[in-house]
């Protein structure tokens, strides 16, 4: 007799488990603003593999393919807090609109290029880093969408579902990109991109206006400053970047897997690109499954747990010699990641006053592009004095020690629910939402 209602009890639990589709269903601005960004994510990661392939064909040197890495960082790093600060002076549906013909008018050069074959590799990366200023603007005019489009409720939901559609383009967009270049060659690749962008810009372009809502930034290095105090003054916020700076300074693992693979398991080129992808699937099934921690409402002891596995995961890695059993501990890695990157995006978005958005959001991207770069350094400069597996051990372990310092200097991230409307901040109210009727 009671079995009806068990199978409706483990049903719930299994709804309440998988990512959270609210977002998908009560706001369709929202729907069609991720249909855009999945699609040109896809075609970004399209082209940072052609991009690579046509510098390799060019040069034949790793200095100039690592170049390409420097192209895409650099401008983010020297021009998003500039950035921000002119995302939060304007309208925001506005500038984004603008970055993204920028984007998609640099992928078109890029493809004529590639179909003529005459430019040199400055050339290409010149393109490449005028590309990556664009993204630089609209990186941080994007960063204010989903808390002026969502309930706040429902915040955290759509930062997983760009999460997971972002991880899951992470690994087609690849793999797609290899097979278009096989068959199509490299100008229709950035062709594709170029057209990808066009599903960004529809689904941007139904919005309305999005001015800050409060006292809109001051111009030039005032604007920025009054930013950098926000962050120097704002515990949660600081703390949560800074969680971010310990996971990938210290503890990232990518640039030293191919000489863990040699040292440890033979240096196969299968178990190398086993050892990539594990850490996008650990993070695309984490975040589908996402759903219990985004509806639980505290984000600060999530990053803190998720950060944390990260850094044991990685440390562990290093030790065994297994290579199965180091493919399921960069699964966890690359779970632990995803669940502490979505908690500390919706840290980010829930505790930043919507007039300071732009520039935090920038600040959260120099962060996200520059921390891994410097990781890469500082595994290669450990790994040289000592060994890859000293430089993945030592790197976990301060890793964890750093976010058990983080978590014990910020009281707020240890409480970490997500906050009543900032004293004296009027919030925004979220637009284009219907939500329907039993939802």
């Amino acid at each position: 007799m009671n079995h009806p209602r068990a199978s409706r009890r483990s049903s719930t639990r299994l709804t309440r488990t998988l990512i959270d589709v609210r977002p998908l269903r009560t706001s369709p601005v929202f729907r069609r603003l991720l249909i855009g960004r999945t699609v040109s994510v896809l075609g970004s990661f399209m082209t940072m593999v052609t991009v690579m392939y046509q510098v390799w064909d060019l040069t034949h040197s790793a200095v100039w393919t690592g170049a390409v890495g420097l192209a895409q960082a650099l401008p983010m790093v020297v021009f998003g807090l500039f950035a921000g600060a002119w995302v939060d002076r304007g309208d925001r549906r506005r500038i984004f609109l603008l970055a993204t013909v920028g984007q998609a008018a640099f992928s078109l050069l890029l493809a004529v290029q590639g179909f003529t074959g005459h430019l040199p590799v400055l050339g290409v990366l010149a393109l490449v880093a005028a590309q990556s200023c664009c993204s630089a603007v609209g990186g941080p005019a994007a960063g204010v969408f989903v808390t002026r489009l969502l309930p706040k409720d429902q915040v955290a939901a759509g930062l997983a579902l760009q999460q997971v559609t972002g991880q899951a383009m992470m690994l087609a967009g690849p793999a797609l990109g290899g097979l278009l270049l096989g068959w199509a060659g490299v100008g229709t690749c950035y062709l594709v991109d170029a057209l990808s962008f066009g599903l960004a810009f529809y689904g941007a372009f139904g919005l309305p206006a999005l001015p800050p809502s409060g006292e809109p930034s001051r111009a030039g290095l005032h604007g920025v400053f009054d930013g950098l105090r926000f962050l120097a003054g704002h515990r949660v916020v600081r703390g949560a970047l800074i969680t971010d700076l310990a996971a990938t300074v210290l503890s990232m693992p990518t640039g030293l897997f191919p000489l863990v693979n040699a040292e440890r398991f033979g240096g196969g080129p299968r178990t190398l690109g086993l050892f990539l992808s594990a850490l996008a699937v650990g993070g695309v099934t984490a975040s589908a499954l996402s759903g219990t921690v985004t509806r639980l409402g505290r984000p600060g002891p999530v990053m803190l747990c998720g950060a944390a596995i990260w850094g044991a995961a990685l440390a562990t890695f290093g030790l065994v010699r297994d290579p199965w059993a180091g493919l399921g501990f960069l699964v966890v890695a690359g779970a632990a990641d995803a669940v502490s990157v979505i908690s500390r995006a919706t840290i980010v978005q829930t505790h930043t006053p919507d007039a300071l958005l732009g520039r935090v959001t920038a600040a959260e991207q120099i962060v996200g592009h520059a921390g891994p770069h410097l990781g890469s350094v500082r595994g290669g400069v450990v790994a040289g004095w000592t060994s890859g597996a000293t430089a993945l051990v030592s790197g976990g372990l301060l890793c964890l020690v750093a976010v058990v310092w983080v978590g014990v200097k910020e009281p707020g991230l240890r409480g970490g629910s997500v906050p009543e409307p900032l004293r004296g901040i009027t919030p925004p109210q979220p637009v284009g939402v219907s939500v329907p009727d039993g939802a």
